[in-house]
């Protein structure tokens, strides 16, 4: 019963990386979802839309900025952002500071759609919403809903089964397992029995304790294979076989951190009050 995945993600929406170490802070982990990318009208540009968003890799410099990587498009360097305050339209923030010029043509040219980048200079600034299980004082990144989401690898399992078994009964080609990729998790845990996540109020990881503040509900997004940006079915149809309740299908638990500090790869988890 251990942290089997660390995943950050530099820009919200971009395609993320496996680290074996980060630091938690009340926010998410440090430079998880401090960028994102917007249209003129500050509202987010996101995968269900723009699966080409994807395709990005950005790699975080030691100066503060990023390296921003695509098929098809050159590689750029952008500086910390240092722009203006410009207006966003995020759940529970008003403003973001602008990016460097040249990561807007960048994103711009590669969704063929006019977007800026911005970053949140503070993240005490964006508050989890009460809708979300938000409590006063806690804050957010990008990330929106709650600063982690963790899933479990003996879920995404069941749900390979599941999948599996639907193909059959169509006499469907069976497809590859799913990556966890897929759900753009923060944390992924292993040993536990499928779906008990469901039921868990507080863990610790390591050292640091945590509060379930919802279920997660999916969206378009796990729709879209992470490597060919293609969209199918699944895993849709089988959650909602499955894992559908309240109208919505369900995969994976939101969290808040109560203490912060470093998480590890193969720290034990221990679950300290359920439902």
């Amino acid at each position: 019963m251990e942290l089997a995945e660390i995943r950050r993600y530099p820009v919200k929406s971009v395609s993320g990386w496996i680290v074996d170490s980060a630091v938690v802070e009340p926010w998410g982990l440090a430079g998880d979802r401090r960028w994102a990318v917007v249209d003129e009208s500050g509202d987010l540009h996101w995968v269900g839309e723009n699966p080409r968003l994807l395709s990005v890799v950005a790699t975080p410099t030691a100066e503060g900025g990023l390296l921003l990587e695509a098929p098809g498009l050159p590689r750029l360097t952008v500086p910390p952002a240092a722009g203006e305050h410009v207006p966003v339209r995020f759940v529970e923030l008003d403003t973001a500071v602008l990016a460097h010029p040249e990561a807007h043509a960048w994103f711009s040219r590669l969704l063929g759609k006019p977007a800026r980048l911005v970053w949140l200079d503070d993240p005490r600034r964006c508050s989890v919403p009460a809708s979300h299980g938000g409590l006063p004082g806690d804050v957010v990144s990008f990330a929106g809903d709650a600063p982690f989401l963790l899933t479990s690898r003996s879920s995404l399992r069941r749900l390979d089964d599941w999948i599996t078994e639907g193909a059959l009964e169509r006499q469907e080609e069976i497809p590859a397992p799913l990556d966890m990729a897929r759900f753009r998790p923060s944390l992924v845990v292993d040993g536990f029995p499928p779906y008990v996540e469901d039921t868990w109020r507080e863990i610790r990881i390591g050292a640091l304790r945590f509060r379930m503040s919802e279920l997660c509900d999916r969206c378009a997004v796990p729709t879209y294979d992470p490597i060919t940006l293609e969209r199918g079915k699944e895993p849709l149809r089988a959650l909602a076989r499955h894992r559908r309740w309240d109208g919505r299908t369900w995969f994976g638990v939101r969290f808040i951190p109560r203490d912060y500090g470093e998480i590890r790869v193969g720290d034990p988890v221990t679950v300290l009050a359920t439902a």
